[in-house]
């Protein structure tokens, strides 16, 4: 989804200055220790494009699902927030959201007011306001756990949806890859839209498969769906 608004991957986010640093230099507890500034100013950076970013129609386009549906659950491994931009309201974000901090050392939340041009902000990591320990960007690093209660979620709506619309993802990175089975196993469609077929498709877990881009096939998925409806 996100990169049809321009946000590069994390991967292809290395670039530039960054083209020569090992992704778990930049996304590790241990790569944190390290070296706090240069991982806080790889998330200063990464936050920048994202500020910069607009959901496009296929987010607004999920969002406006709501209004035909009775109940609407977008269950997203992205960390740009562009799904609660949009104006979804049940948005669970496996792995967190690039624009909310927390406390490395104890793990809590912290509210901080940082400047939106990540540029004009600190350049080390500001000490969390309750227990003065490093802030961090509140996402999910390599080698760490998903936030409590949030993938659990995602499981229990998966077992109980009719429809799972699978869009834009390789299939690869579980525990998420695995919930189009949960869906499957209790009855449920499973629709991918995807520019290629993922790894879900090739192994059967998907009913059908739609090829495109998101940000045209969901506006017009959506657009039948509210003919349909009238």
């Amino acid at each position: 989804m996100s990169s049809e608004s321009g946000i590069p991957t994390f991967r292809d986010a290395l670039e530039g200055l960054w083209a020569h640093y090992d992704p778990e230099q930049l996304a590790t507890r241990s790569g944190f220790q390290s070296n706090p500034a240069r991982v806080w100013g790889w998330y200063n950076y990464r936050r920048g494009l994202i500020s910069c970013a607009e959901p496009h129609p296929g987010h607004h386009a999920l969002a406006r699902l709501e209004t035909i549906l009775p109940d609407v659950v977008v269950v997203t491994q992205n960390i740009d927030g562009l799904h609660l931009r949009a104006g979804s309201s049940t948005v669970l974000e496996l792995h967190g959201n690039i624009n909310r901090f927390k406390c490395f050392d104890l793990d809590h939340p912290a509210t901080v007011e940082l400047p939106v041009a990540p540029e004009d902000g600190p350049l080390e990591p500001p000490p969390c306001p309750e227990c003065g320990s490093p802030l961090r960007p509140d996402v999910v690093w390599f080698g760490e756990m998903l936030p409590p209660g949030v993938f659990e979620r995602a499981e229990r709506h998966a077992a109980a949806c009719e429809v799972m619309l699978v869009i834009g993802t390789s299939g690869l990175v579980y525990p998420a890859a695995g919930l189009p089975a949960v869906a499957r196993a209790t009855g449920a469609s499973v629709i991918e839209v995807n520019t290629a077929p993922s790894d879900l498709t090739f192994s059967g877990s998907v009913d059908i498969f739609l090829e495109g881009p998101a940000g045209e096939l969901i506006p017009e998925l959506v657009q039948r769906m509210e003919a349909a409806s009238r």
